[in-house]
């Protein structure tokens, strides 16, 4: 076992996302690895579920051989299929994914044997919560193994969530003297009382939270994910407000905050270089501009701003409502200055729908197919120039253009034009749109993409993609495209999308209700004048908050290219402060935390820059 010889930690990170997609978890395991393999090299591997769907596009196997050929051979003894292999992500971490397909049988028990753990009644039957218990299970099974062959190795093992958390109890039960860390990215309770609409901040000290599972049908998961933090030597949240809630729903104040960053790649090149690049992709969502609105009526591209919410469709949640009528106020400001700004704004949240809506792809197939022609005109007008200029003379338009490509544009242009009707909103035919939230809200706002209105609306219920025959760029790029992100959410334990936009460069609207929100109040008092926003919601009326979203929306309207150009430079400015080059400091000090509770003597080898 040389090869995890010395002082550096054995770090264990155990998810249900782990090389699986489900949620928020992915991206921060996925763009934290890098961090993670940085510090502790193969000294660093992940747990998770084997799905194999999921499997087939990210997982690589490897040899059973060492030490985790030698970890996974012992409790496949057991009946346990396991996959060991290399996560297909930056720097390739080691990961272990458990096939529950395997054991499917014995969950039952597993689960009955857990709640013998506990010292409880099991809470009813929950198919769901098995499964996660006889992942916790296999977990603390393969953590003991490791724990048999490497008795004097420092080892530790971090799980996120309650999904990933059944095994922390049980090592405890155990006495495996293994240190553990739970960090929980946002509470059962607080997500479920948020999904009713309820108001959760203002009324936290009255708020019985087993009440409260049991009323929702959560009773079991929440009773994991109590055990989890109640059992873990180390107790960490995402942000203070996650913090808050989990001192009054889960019964303990965490002990270090872990904040998500991401993986930042700055351009080094020159700043003009860096506004290139958002004029480049300004101009792909341009084109789409073009065929979903021109053949209705026109207006200036060089007058016109891009702002956009994207995320889960939790209307409230997410903050949509607050846009949608921050986008009504802002349309009635424009409408009575009459300056000619237009702003195109776009929902981006996945909704259920039967298929793209054919409207909305005949005016992209017309704008591409009138765009090839006019290429190919192009070509053999500047052959038709140059043959008319060696013969002496100037030419004239039947020179350049013939009388059949003359035709054809004609007839393009009456197509063209002819559509009738204002351009839909929505891009998609929806599954159930009568009863959509945003249409609803839309038409009660009477925002319907009238050719007087300066404020347009898209509502595209598919993430953004490459290969949609609608919006087909990557989404990274939209966001570098787009002038504003607004995402001022009500429940929000995190929040990556505004952090994606600063990264980026673009301006952005978060809440002081997300946990991304209370982190730039707390290290950046001057974030509002540097384009990161922080709406209020806490303990002001809904109509506040759109106000003060309106406000910062028409302000941006009445900048002039060069200010935003300086504006974008100031928020581009603060993505270094965001990688996990910085964010893993967090990681390092609640690890050395929980180390130093079973090995108060030694030192370990982490650094400031890594996890």
């Amino acid at each position: 076992m040389s090869e995890i010889g010395g002082e550096t930690p054995l770090v264990i990170e155990v998810s249900w996302e782990a090389c699986s997609q489900a949620g928020g978890i992915y991206t921060v395991l996925r763009t934290k690895c890098a961090a993670g393999l940085e510090l502790c090299g193969d000294h660093y591997c992940l747990f998770g579920p084997y799905h194999e769907a999921a499997a087939k596009i990210e997982f690589e196997p490897e040899p059973q051989d060492g030490l985790w050929g030698e970890v996974v051979d012992e409790v496949a003894q057991t009946g346990v299929k396991l996959h060991l292999g290399r996560w297909i992500v930056t720097g390739m971490p080691r990961v272990v994914l458990v096939d529950l397909n395997s054991i499917r049988p014995q969950i039952p028990k597993y689960a009955a044997d857990f709640w013998k753990t506990l010292g409880v009644s099991q809470p009813g039957r929950d198919s769901e919560t098995e499964e996660h218990i006889a992942f916790g299970k296999v977990v603390a099974d393969l953590l003991g193994c490791v724990r048999r062959r490497l008795p004097g190795r420092s080892l530790l093992a971090q799980c996120h969530e309650w999904q990933g958390a059944a095994a922390i109890p049980i090592l405890k039960h155990n006495d495996a003297r293994i240190p553990t860390i739970f960090t929980t990215h946002a509470t059962l309770v607080g997500r479920s009382l948020s999904a009713a609409n309820q108001n959760i901040y203002g009324n936290l000290d009255a708020i019985d939270p087993l009440a409260v599972a049991r009323e929702h049908g959560i009773e079991s998961r929440y009773r994991v994910e109590r055990a989890a933090t109640e059992c873990c030597d180390v107790f960490t949240t995402v942000s203070g407000i996650t913090g808050q809630e989990a001192a009054h729903f889960l019964g303990r104040q965490p002990d270090f905050l872990l904040p998500n960053g991401l993986n930042v790649q700055r351009s080094a090149a020159a700043p003009h270089e860096f506004q290139n690049l958002h004029q480049k992709c300004k101009q792909k969502i341009h084109e789409f501009t073009i065929g979903h609105f021109f053949p209705s009526y026109t207006f200036d591209l060089s007058k016109t701003l891009y702002f956009f919410v994207a995320g889960r469709y939790e209307y409230r949640n997410k903050g949509i409502d607050v846009f949608i009528e921050a986008l009504d106020e802002l349309n009635r400001r424009l409408k009575a200055e009459s300056t000619g700004v237009t702003v195109v704004a776009f929902v981006i949240a996945r909704a259920p729908y039967h298929a793209y809506n054919i409207e909305v792809l005949n005016r992209q197939a017309m704008l591409h197919e009138l765009k090839g022609t006019c290429e190919v005109i192009e070509e053999q007008m500047g052959e038709r120039l140059f043959r008319t200029v060696i013969e002496g003379r100037l030419p004239k338009i039947d020179d350049l253009l013939e009388a059949y490509n003359r035709v054809r544009l004609q007839r393009m242009i009456h197509a063209w034009h002819e559509a009738e009707g204002n351009p839909s909103i929505v891009t998609h035919d929806l599954v159930d749109g009568s009863h959509d939230p945003v249409l609803q809200h839309l038409a009660k706002m009477n925002l319907h993409n009238t050719v007087d209105d300066p404020v347009k609306l898209v509502f595209h219920p598919q993430f953004i993609k490459m290969t949609s025959p609608i919006l087909g760029m990557e989404y990274d790029d939209f966001v570098r495209g787009s002038n504003l992100g607004v995402f001022p959410s009500y429940y929000e334990p995190w929040g990556y999308t505004p952090m994606e936009a600063i990264v980026r460069g673009i301006p952005a609207i978060t809440s002081d209700l997300s946990g991304f929100g209370m982190y730039l109040k707390d290290r950046f008092p001057d974030h509002d004048s540097n384009g990161m926003y922080v709406t209020r919601r806490r303990d002001v009326s809904f109509a506040d908050s759109v106000y003060q979203v309106a406000g910062w929306m028409h302000s941006m309207t009445k900048m002039s290219l060069r200010d935003r150009i300086r504006l974008r430079g100031r928020v581009e400015s603060y993505a270094e402060y965001f990688d996990w080059s910085q964010m893993a400091r967090n990681y390092h000090a609640a690890r050395r935390a929980a180390l130093e509770k079973y090995h108060p003597d030694r030192e370990f080898n982490f650094s400031a820059d890594g996890v």
